[in-house]
């Protein structure tokens, strides 16, 4: 069968998407014999009547199989890390070493930040040097050499989603748990990974606010991945507050070097609790994770990631003499009180609007904006504590940011929710 017509016919009747099907459609997308009418038909077809685990498990592999797939033969297992998405959430940037450190091999492609959630490539890329862009060979000798790499993907990675990724947003089918599903899994998968751990957030400051979405996500995202073969949990976790004090591509840089370095505190922990999570599915020993943390192994593998990408060799002993500082750097003032409540939606858009982010995709950033020292809930703010700190390019944003910033604060006296909201396995 060469025709789409009836694949998409079959999931508007209810008939739902097999094997053939999701392979008709993934490599008509990858190669163009699926015009954009047929793309968007389908894209509406699965959105109107959806197509169960089984087509979401038929659809990923599909979607996967478009493209190049890694294959791995390495002495440990290969694993990573997805998550949705929220406001200082610097979690690869100490996983993925901390993963090497206790012999696991963790190829992570990742994203570049779109809208008001930063994205791990612009992280790095507040590195002087670093390269996220590495052919194949390149990227099999770091995982080889030091245990873990971050790229971005390169063009022969899941092609089908790039088509269909575009087509959900022209076609206003960008929320269906199905394709959401299939796009996230699809490049997860084409890394060869023998385990997944998933970060899902609920909150103010996530994509998916409710926590009963959030775990219809996690839900359909566990059991397609592992109907495709693939180990994988997933935790819902807060993101009523951000995750980090920091926000900005270098000030989050310099967070998670200080808490590779041991700094407590919730990304420590949550880092934690998915390497954890992510170990105990490839079958390794969890015992002593801290220790990997404390005694300096999990940043020794950081520092030499980050060298093998064409990083400074030294940004581990002087981060503050390779990522940029901005030029204005001003507190937010805030009444006596404690933190209630914190739009961190709206903390997103105040980086956003200081330069830190992009409203459309290919946009530059100013990778030395953002704010650090954000108050948490239940914490006291006043005269002399204040909300954050501001960072940025002139004094007119950094009054402007201020304004936000004060907007997206409450007083009261609400205490902050557990970190981990529940846990989703197969």
């Amino acid at each position: 069968m060469t025709d789409p017509r009836p694949v998409i016919a079959s999931i508007r009747d209810g008939r739902g998407l097999d094997g053939p099907g999701a392979a008709l459609i993934a490599q008509g997308l990858a190669d163009g014999s699926v015009s954009d009418a047929q793309a968007g038909a389908f894209a509406m077809a699965v959105l109107t009547k959806g197509v169960g685990t089984k087509g979401r498990v038929a659809l990923t592999r599909a979607m996967r199989d478009s493209g190049h797939v890694l294959q791995w033969d390495l002495p440990g297992p290969v694993l990573d890390k997805h998550s949705t998405g929220g406001i200082g959430d610097t979690v690869s940037l100490v996983l993925a070493p901390l993963l090497a450190a206790r012999g696991c091999f963790v190829p992570m492609i990742s994203g570049r930040g779109l809208g008001h959630t930063g994205g791990t490539l612009d992280k790095l890329e507040a590195i002087p040097g670093f390269v996220c862009e590495q052919p194949e060979e390149d990227l099999r000798r770091i995982i080889r050499q030091v245990g873990c790499a971050i790229v971005s993907p390169t063009v022969d990675v899941v092609p089908a989603d790039r088509r269909l990724y575009a087509i959900r947003d022209e076609s206003g089918t960008v929320e269906s748990i199905d394709l959401i599903t299939a796009s996230i899994l699809s490049k997860k998968l084409a890394a060869g990974l023998d385990a997944l751990v998933l970060d899902v957030k609920a909150g103010s400051g996530a994509i998916l606010k409710k926590p009963d979405s959030a775990a219809r996500l996690a839900q359909a995202l566990v059991e397609t991945a592992n109907g495709a073969g693939c180990p994988t949990a997933a935790l819902i976790t807060d993101m009523d507050q951000p995750l980090a004090r920091s926000a900005g591509n270098a000030l989050e840089v310099a967070e998670a070097i200080r808490v590779l370095r041991g700094e407590a505190g919730a990304l420590r922990d949550l880092t934690l609790a998915l390497a954890a999570e992510c170990l105990a599915l490839a079958g390794q020993p969890v015992e002593g994770l801290e220790a990997t943390l404390d005694n300096g192994a999990a940043a020794e593998v950081f520092g030499r990631m980050v060298a093998a990408q064409g990083g400074p060799r030294d940004l581990l002993d002087r981060p503050e003499a390779h990522l940029r500082a901005a030029p204005v750097v001003r507190p937010v003032p805030a009444s006596e009180g404690r933190v209630g409540r914190i739009d961190v939606t709206a903390l997103g858009h105040a980086v956003l609007a200081l330069g830190g982010g992009r409203v459309r995709a290919g946009e530059r950033i100013d990778h030395s904006v953002g704010l650090d020292g954000m108050a948490k809930l239940g914490e006291p703010v006043g005269p002399d504590r204040p909300l954050a700190m501001v960072h940025a390019a002139d004094d007119t944003a950094a009054e402007i940011a201020i304004v936000a910033v004060q907007a997206a604060y409450a007083l009261g006296d609400a205490a902050p929710g557990p970190l981990v909201r529940d846990r989703i396995t197969a």
